[in-house]
């Protein structure tokens, strides 16, 4: 029996899975936790792969391995491989103004323009958790550390060329995926745009023609093998890809079926043979993991927005789901807009959670409670509303991730998405993708392998649409208070 590992290098924690190659089946795991912040030392990643590694039962028996990493981090080398700063994460917010700034300059300072023609250039506009804005912010307030840089990689890339073991930044591989949210690669023409990363740092074309970008492997090719000098050099090692990409490649999606994955961040996507060039730029047009393309939405905040909660109310998740489902639908009126970490979707980087609608009768614990999953869920709408907009069919959900454990957000989501929502069971989607992928390379099929691996459960109930609309209406209030400048 050939076994495959798939790994989960995500914001919080590393998880690796190992499964039988042939029929998916789950053979062991293990996890590791990964520090807390919006900036981390990738090389506590590194650390946290290893832990994960040895709780799995280490690699000894396992014949392929690959990655699947949060998206857009910005892992910044030198000419010796060595990590500059410590890398920025996709939800960092200070290069909002970067991002404002780059949109502006490319439209020869007419943000509608520029925003045209960055979406028609990799199919997505630049905002805050984009690597390119964080690229510009490094030009802009830490040139000694732009001045080093000779290569740019993001987590899953820089994961794979370590259990390489290799020192060379010359080796650094990606996928269409993860590189399609950097901001500087066309993912229809499957080329980077060096002319827009000379736009990031400042500096003319030719400055940044020697900086290595990884190479971009196709959907099942390998990225070699694994370190010989760990004992690893059996192990055949996959082209990795971004955490939505590889959710998408574990749930295999068809058309007409959406991801919706609430962890530390709410996203939603969708496998399409289109891409998607969104001016307006809530719906980004990344690639899949497949070959074909994966239009997304995604929010700054998600599972979290539970976790504060349930922390003012002083209890555990359970009791949380206890007393929203207690409450009527619409929390008497209470609204809670859950922009706690700014927002991405919509683009409201510096934007603060709000409560609206709050009288003697609505500020009740379980109304509290029941306004705070109604908001995560509005929010989320309106990221499948957007991806509608841009002519993506969307009939039927799938939740996952830790968000998606809570009852109240099971019972409830159907209502407020208003078409039904699949639940499977308890599992790790982006690592399964990440196995699945492993399992592809190690076939050398043209496709990947069929698995069945988990059983799922259904909801619905009638949509809500009063709810949504009472949302909507605090949502438009507080944009309209929120500034973005480009300082």
């Amino acid at each position: 029996m050939a076994l495959v590992a798939g790994v989960d290098s995500s914001t919080q924690s590393c998880k690796v899975v190992i499964r039988d190659a042939a029929t998916g089946a789950l053979v062991r795991s293990g996890t590791a936790r990964h520090p807390a912040g919006t900036e981390v030392d990738p090389e506590a990643w590194w650390l946290a792969l290893l832990e994960a590694i040895d709780a799995a039962g280490c690699l000894d028996d396992v014949s392929a391995l690959s990655v699947a990493g949060q998206q857009h981090g910005m892992v910044c080398l030198d000419a010796d491989g060595t990590v500059i700063r410590d890398a920025l994460l996709w939800n960092d917010t200070r290069s909002a103004g970067a991002a404002t700034g780059l949109v502006r300059e490319l439209g020869d300072g007419d943000p509608p323009v520029g925003a045209k023609r960055w979406a028609d250039a990799m199919g997505s506009v630049p905002v805050a958790s984009f690597t390119v804005t964080k690229l510009r912010w490094l030009a802009d307030h830490e040139p000694e550390s732009a001045a080093r840089l000779a290569a740019v990689a993001l987590p899953h890339d820089w994961l794979t060329w370590r259990l390489s073991g290799s020192r060379s930044i010359e080796t650094l591989t990606t996928d269409r995926s993860d590189a399609s949210g950097t901001g500087w690669f066309d993912a229809v023409a499957n080329t980077y745009r060096r002319d827009l990363l000379a736009l990031a740092l400042r500096r003319t074309e030719a400055d940044v023609d020697d900086i290595v970008l990884p190479r971009v492997l196709g959907p099942s090719e390998p990225a070699g093998h694994g370190d010989p000098a760990r004992g690893w050099g059996h192990v055949l090692l996959g082209p990795g890809c971004g955490d939505n990409a590889g959710a998408a490649l574990g749930l295999a999606l068809r058309p007409g079926e959406a991801c919706l994955s609430l962890g530390t961040s709410g996203v939603v996507s969708a496998v399409s043979t289109a891409p998607i060039a969104d001016a307006s730029g809530l719906v980004t047009g990344f690639a899949d993991a497949t070959g074909h393309f994966l239009p997304l939405a995604c929010t700054l905040n998600g599972s979290r927005v539970l976790d504060a909660t349930a922390a003012l109310l002083g209890v555990d998740h359970d009791e949380l789901s206890r007393l929203a489902l207690a409450a009527a639908p619409g929390a008497d009126g209470l609204v809670h807009v859950p922009y706690l970490e700014g927002e991405r979707t919509p683009n409201l980087p510096t934007a603060t959670g709000s409560l609206h609608g709050m009288t003697l009768a609505s500020m009740t614990r379980p109304n509290l409670a029941r306004a705070a999953v109604e908001g995560l869920l509005c929010l989320l709408a309106g990221c499948v509303d957007a991806m509608r907009a841009q002519g993506v069919p969307i009939e039927r959900v799938t939740l996952v991730g830790g968000g998606g454990r809570s009852e109240a957000v099971r019972v409830i989501a159907p209502a407020i998405l208003g078409m039904p929502v699949d639940v499977p069971a308890p599992g790790e989607s982006v690592a399964d993708g990440a196995a699945r992928q492993a399992a592809w390379v190690l076939s050398g099929a043209a496709r990947p392998p069929d698995w069945v691996t988990t059983t799922t459960e259904t909801y619905a109930a009638e949509p809500a649409p009063a709810v949504s609309a009472r949302y909507q209406r605090a949502a438009d209030a507080v944009a309209t208070s929120v500034t973005i400048t480009d300082d």
